[in-house]
């Protein structure tokens, strides 16, 4: 088990790598001077000239990268250009803001969309799996943000039933961080429970067609012993791995979600630091959710063996 562990760690070092030469070098490509936009439009050019040495914008982008790469490897940063407030701190704030929304979705679509899944292959071709799949693949046609705005329009401004608008934390207010919480997760819970839906169906009926199934029903178990002592187990595998996908893309992809529910979440954090140009945060954003999401799929690679029997970690 060790030696599987070190594998994986060790596959997703040259990833991180890779991640964070990219997000060095595509923050360089944005047009417009950091300094200059540090200092504004009245700046004289050797106060920018200045600037730039102390930002160490006159080097060279090897060096640059090295000095970067080193900083961040001892925690730090930089600075928002903006508020000058630490970038780090920054980010992480507004990223348990987004992990809260995104967790919460996640667990309650598998809760939801896991068991529907194997019903409909367990049922197959009958009117309960047809309905299950039509369900599933229109929940997949409907944008986040048009499902978002229809949720918003019916249950905070026809009903009246729930906060139209804005984020107060769950540790300041339970109730109201809950209610504030409602819209957003319901969107990405009826977006997401499509794709798991369908995910789990395939695997489900992938199992069912297995030998050790036919002899499970042979040795005269019933047909929910056989769905979900012996399918489910095996099954669940390449679920796991869809669930693992879907909470790394929403880590990095909530934005619109939070742009529709005006939530101070990270991916809000990086639409706004784009608008104002703001190159340090903007580069500690891609990189940490960029890091994130190799952290997600790391933890479900390392957990895959504990939920497909076929698989060995060793």
């Amino acid at each position: 088990m060790l030696r599987f562990i070190l594998s994986r760690l060790l596959m997703a070092l040259p990833t991180i790598v890779l991640v964070s030469v990219t997000v060095f070098a595509l923050i360089r490509f944005i047009p417009g001077d950091p300094a200059a936009l540090m200092l504004g439009d009245m700046a004289q050019p050797e106060q920018i000239a200045a600037m730039r040495t102390e930002l160490g914008l006159d080097k060279s982008m090897p060096q640059q990268f090295v000095i970067w790469a080193g900083n961040v490897l001892q925690g730090d940063f930089g600075r928002s250009i903006v508020n000058d407030e630490e970038v780090l701190p920054l980010v992480v704030s507004r990223f348990m803001v987004s992990a809260e929304i995104v967790v919460i979705a996640v667990l309650l679509a598998s809760l939801i969309a896991v068991p529907a899944g194997v019903i409909a292959a367990w049922r197959q071709n009958s009117v309960t799996d047809l309905a299950l799949v039509g369900t599933a693949t229109v929940l997949l046609s409907i944008p986040t943000f048009w499902l978002g705005l229809l949720l918003l329009l019916f249950f905070g401004l026809k009903l009246g039933w729930l906060p139209v608008l804005g984020y107060v934390s769950i540790e300041d207010n339970i109730v109201g961080g809950l209610l504030y919480l409602v819209l957003p997760v319901m969107t990405l819970v009826i977006h997401e429970a499509g794709v798991l839906i369908r995910m789990a169906r395939a695997s489900t009926l992938e199992v069912l067609r297995l030998d050790y199934i036919t002899h499970a029903r042979a040795k005269g178990l019933s047909e929910s012993a056989v769905l979900w002592r012996h399918a489910f187990k095996n099954a669940f595998g390449p679920t796991w791995t869809m669930i693992g996908l879907i909470l790394g893309n929403l880590l990095g992809g909530i934005a619109v979600i939070e742009t529709v529910f005006t939530i101070p979440g990270l991916g809000r954090l990086m639409v706004d630091s784009i608008f104002a140009r703001d190159y340090p945060v903007i580069q500690g954003c891609l990189l940490f959710v960029a890091l994130s999401y190799v952290a997600v799929n790391l933890v479900v690679d390392l957990l895959y063996p504990l939920f497909d029997p076929r698989v060995v970690a060793e």
